[in-house]
C-alpha cells in the first residue's frame, strides 16, 4: 500500500490560514489593494484599446465611444498611478503579514518544544528540528507573502473581467475569459500540484535529512579527524548531496513542464478569445470597437490567474514545509506536563514495581523497586546501555512508566505539579550543554537571582573553581559556540556546579566523574559526601571506584535492579 505524503494541500491551507487571527484585517486590506490595482493596471491598456475604438469611430468604421479624449487620456495616467501606489501597499501588507506570522509561528513552535521536550530530542535528530526552526519557516513565507493573496485577487479580478466584458462587449466572449481563468487558474494548477506532490515533499525530507547529517559532521569536526574519517565521512556528504541533487532536478524538471503548460493554455485562449471576436464582428453580433475593448481586456486579464498557476511549484515545497511544521504543533507529548498538581518538599523517594519500554516488545526495565532517604547517597551501578540512565529520566517523568509506582513522599509523580517535581529534583547528565555565553551566564541557568558568592561556593563544590579562576576574565569568559572553548570535562564540572547552585533537595547524577581524571573525582565525590545531611543524591556510574561514597547500591543487569 502507498504511504500517505502529507496532509492535502487544501487542509494546510486551511490550517495556516487559521493562523492568520487578528491579522486577517490586514491580509483583507491586501487582497483590496492588489484587486483595484489589477484592475487599474489593465485600465491603462483598457483606455488605450477604448482610444483606438474611438478613433475608429471618428474614421466611421465603427460605431463612436461616448467618451472624450480627456477622459481617455485621464483615465489612463490616472490607473497607471493608482496601480502604483496599490502595488506598494499590497506588498507591504502581505511581507509585514508573512513576517509578523513567522516570528508568531518560532514562538508556537519552541512553546510546542517545551512540552515535547525533553523526550523529543531524545528521540529526533537536533538537525532534523534546526531545519524545521529554520530554512521550513521561512518557506511558508512564501504562503503567506504570495499565495494567500494572489489566489485571492485571482478570483475577484477574473470576476470584475467576466462581467466587464460581457456588459460592455459580449458575453461570448465573456464565456471565453470565464473558461480561461477556470483552466489556468483551477485546472492547470491542480493537476500541477498532483504531479509535484511527492517530488516537494522528497526534496525537503533529502533536505532536513542532509542538512541533519551536515550539522553532525561540522559538530563532530574533531571526532573525524583524529580517527582519519575524513575521507569516508566526505563521500557520505557527497552521496547525500547528489540525492538531494536528484530530487531537486525532478522537482525543477516537474515545475518547468507545469510553467509551458500554462504558458501554451494561455496562448490558446488568447486566440480563442480573438477568434470569437473577429466571428462576432463578421456576423454582425458585436461592433468592431466594443470588440476591440473586450478583446484587449481578456488579453490583459491573465495576470492574476497566471500567478495562481505558478503557485504549485513553490507550494510544493511550502506544503511539504507547512506540513512538518504543522505535525509537530499537534504532536502529542510523550508525557502531558501536570499543572496545578500537588506541589511537596522532598524528603523521600519509593520506587515500586517500575517497569518502562520505548518498544513494547523490548522493555528497558523490569519491576524496578528501590527507595531513599534524605541523607542518603544511592549507587546505581551497571554496564552502559543496562537502563540506569532510563531510570533517572523516569524519575523526572521524562515518559511515562508503564507499570508500577514512583512516588516522592508517598505521592505517585505522575499527581505532581511539574514545576514543583523540577525545583526539587535536579539531573546532571552525562553531557551538559553549554550556551554561547558568559560561564556566569550558563550558572544562571540554575538559579537567576545567585550570588557571585553562592556561584563560587557552587563551584569550589564541582572542582571548577580553581580553573574559572585561571581564566583572563574569569566568570565573565565566554564558553564559546556549544562550550567549544572547554574540554568535556571542564564542562561537566560546571553542569555538576549548576546542580549544587539550584539547591535541589533531590540531585540525580549520571556518570557525573566520567570525563575528569581521579584527582578532580576524589575532590567531587568528597564534596558530594559533605552535602548528604542535607540533601539525597542518586549517583549512577558505570565505575565501581565512585561508589565508595555511596550508603546503598543497587546494580542493574538486563533491565533488573537489586540492591547489594
Amino acid at each position: 500500500m502507498k504511504t500517505k505524503l502529507r496532509r492535502s494541500g487544501a487542509k494546510i491551507m486551511a490550517s495556516l490560514i487559521v493562523l492568520l487571527g487578528s491579522l486577517s484585517y490586514i491580509m483583507v486590506l491586501a487582497v483590496l489593494n492588489g484587486s483595484i490595482g489589477f484592475i487599474a493596471a489593465m485600465g491603462v491598456t483598457v483606455a488605450g484599446a477604448a482610444g483606438v475604438a474611438k478613433a475608429l469611430g471618428v474614421l466611421g468604421l465603427c460605431a463612436e465611444i461616448p467618451l472624450a479624449w480627456g477622459w481617455v487620456i485621464g483615465i489612463a495616467v490616472g490607473c497607471g498611478v493608482i496601480r502604483g501606489g496599490l502595488r506598494y501597499f499590497e506588498q507591504y501588507s502581505n511581507h509585514y503579514i508573512a513576517f509578523k506570522l513567522l516570528a508568531v509561528l518560532r514562538d508556537k513552535i519552541f512553546g510546542a518544544l517545551r512540552v515535547l521536550c525533553p523526550a523529543k530530542l531524545e528521540s529526533k535528530q537536533k538537525g532534523s528540528i534546526i531545519a524545521m526552526i529554520t530554512s521550513d519557516i521561512e518557506t511558508l513565507e512564501v504562503f503567506y507573502a504570495h499565495t494567500i493573496s494572489p489566489v485571492c485577487i485571482a478570483v475577484l479580478v477574473s470576476l470584475a473581467v467576466f462581467l466587464f466584458v460581457g456588459f460592455i462587449s459580449s458575453w461570448y466572449l465573456a464565456l471565453v475569459a470565464l473558461a480561461g481563468f477556470v483552466v489556468i487558474g483551477i485546472v492547470v494548477p491542480l493537476l500541477s500540484s498532483r504531479a509535484l506532490k511527492e517530488s516537494g515533499v522528497n526534496y525537503r525530507r533529502e533536505f532536513a535529512s542532509f542538512n541533519s547529517y551536515f550539522l553532525d559532521s561540522i559538530k563532530g569536526i574533531k571526532d573525524i579527524v583524529l580517527n582519519n574519517a575524513e575521507q569516508d565521512r566526505e563521500a557520505e556528504v557527497d552521496r547525500r548531496s547528489d540525492i538531494l541533487l536528484q530530487e531537486t532536478k525532478k522537482m525543477k524538471h516537474g515545475i518547468t513542464k507545469a510553467g509551458a503548460a500554462t504558458e501554451l493554455c494561455v496562448t490558446l485562449f488568447i486566440a480563442i478569445s480573438l477568434i470569437v471576436g473577429i466571428l462576432l464582428v463578421h456576423h454582425e453580433l458585436l461592433d468592431l470597437g466594443k470588440m476591440l475593448i473586450g478583446v484587449v481586456t481578456i488579453f490583459g486579464s491573465f495576470g492574476p490567474v497566471l500567478a495562481v498557476s505558478a503557485l504549485p511549484g513553490n507550494l510544493t515545497q511550502t506544503f511539504a514545509s507547512g506540513d512538518r511544521v504543522l505535525n509537530l504543533l499537534e504532536e502529542k507529548p510523550a508525557v502531558t506536563p501536570v499543572k496545578n498538581g500537588k506541589t511537596f518538599r522532598y524528603e523521600n523517594l519509593s520506587v515500586k514495581d517500575l517497569s518502562f519500554a520505548y518498544e513494547r516488545s523490548v522493555p528497558v526495565l523490569k519491576d524496578v523497586c528501590m527507595h531513599a532517604q534524605k541523607g542518603e547517597i544511592i549507587g546505581i551501578v551497571g554496564e552502559s546501555g543496562c537502563g540506569k540512565s532510563t531510570f533517572l529520566k523516569l524519575l523526572l517523568r521524562f515518559w511515562e512508566k508503564d507499570t508500577g509506582s514512583i512516588a516522592y513522599n508517598g505521592m505517585d509523580v505522575d499527581t505532581i505539579d511539574s514545576d514543583d517535581l523540577l525545583d526539587n529534583v535536579t539531573m546532571v547528565s552525562q553531557t551538559t550543554y553549554l550556551f554561547d555565553e558568559s560561564i556566569e551566564d550558563n550558572l544562571r541557568i540554575a538559579k537567576p537571582s545567585a550570588s557571585q558568592e553562592e556561584m563560587e561556593r557552587a563551584c569550589k563544590m564541582a572542582s571548577v573553581h580553581d580553573f574559572i579562576m585561571s581564566l583572563p576574565e574569569g566568570y565573565k569568559t565566554q564558553v564559546g559556540a556549544m562550550g567549544d572553548n572547554l574540554s568535556a570535562g571542564e564542562k561537566q564540572r560546571i553542569g555538576l556546579a549548576r546542580a549544587f547552585l539550584k539547591g535541589s533537595e533531590l540531585i540525580l547524577l549520571d556518570e557525573p566523574t566520567s570525563n575528569v581524571d581521579s584527582i578532580n573525582e576524589g575532590m567531587i565525590l568528597k564534596s558530594l559526601a559533605e552535602q548528604k545531611s542535607k540533601k539525597s543524591i542518586i549517583l549512577v556510574s558505570h565505575r565501581e571506584s565512585t561508589m565508595a561514597i555511596a550508603d546503598r547500591i543497587y546494580r542493574v543487569d538486563s533491565g533488573v535492579m537489586r540492591e547489594v
